[in-house]
């Protein structure tokens, strides 16, 4: 699928007709639901019928609360509407957040294998990945991997364990403000829940992060590394790095307070995104 070099990352809830269509002409290749999309994937249908030719994409469902047989017949009823346009992202999810959650590998590879038999093409789907063993897997299974909140750092790493012609395609926060006290107010407000999940914090320790950078919201070191943030030229170099160290596509999910209109944003980024 061709997925562009730039996409938007958000939940159900951010997105609309309007919003897609002024997307899709701003320049962005994909449009990716997060929030683990339900299983009817009817999120995912709204953004292709207000859109022509953009790609949209989930990051991720989640295992646990979708069954294989109900997404594989989303999918199918998709691809049936807009064909070659939507890539399935799934994943495991937070471990924290369910209570059922043991055997995470042996569940993602139990997945996948369900939805090889109800015939979701591996090229089609995509993995939510953050350490070597998942990534691994993304690469054997699946057309690749969708990291999410990583650093450039991250992402050359990820390319290492991947190999070449496999999709790597990050997600990557930002805020557009200049002052960066203002900036990091608005990162610690969305990292909070992110530090206390295992998964998040076992990759920033990969990184080089211990224990007291989650402290208080995040350190200052942390909440940049995660977030970036200033003008719209500063933010775009900070993009093209995951680019640089071997993204085939980043997804952007720009952060504001309740009710911003993201829109402005988003066009600002896309006149200097190259």
């Amino acid at each position: 699928m061709e997925l562009g070099r730039y996409g938007i990352w958000h939940g159900g809830q951010h997105y609309g007709p309007e919003l897609a269509a002024r997307l899709e002409q701003a320049g962005y290749g994909t449009l990716w639901l997060g929030s683990s999309p339900e299983s009817d994937l009817r999120d995912a249908e709204v953004l292709l019928a207000a859109t022509s030719s953009v790609a949209v994409g989930t990051s991720i469902v989640n295992m646990w609360k979708s069954p294989a047989a109900d997404v594989a017949a989303s999918y199918h009823r998709l691809e049936d509407e807009h064909p070659g346009r939507f890539l399935l992202g799934v994943g495991i999810g937070h471990r924290e957040a369910t209570g059922e959650y043991k055997s995470p590998y042996q569940t993602i590879v139990g997945y996948l294998d369900e939805l090889d038999d109800a015939k979701v093409p591996v090229d089609r789907r995509a993995l939510a990945a953050l350490g070597p063993k998942v990534l691994q897997l993304s690469a054997a299974r699946t057309a690749g991997a969708l990291p999410y909140l990583t650093t450039p750092e991250h992402t050359r790493e990820a390319r290492r364990a991947l190999g070449g012609g496999v999709l790597l395609a990050p997600e990557q926060m930002v805020v557009l403000e200049t002052d960066p006290e203002i900036a990091r107010a608005t990162a610690r407000d969305r990292l909070a829940p992110y530090l206390q999940l295992s998964n998040y914090t076992t990759s920033f320790k990969r990184l080089g992060f211990s224990d007291d950078d989650f402290a208080d919201g995040g350190s200052d070191r942390l909440v940049d590394a995660m977030v970036l943030h200033g003008s719209a030229v500063e933010i775009a170099a900070g993009l093209e790095a995951h680019l640089d160290a071997g993204a085939d596509h980043v997804a952007i999910q720009q952060l504001g307070h309740e009710g911003i209109d993201l829109l402005p944003g988003y066009e600002a980024l896309a006149t200097v995104l190259q």
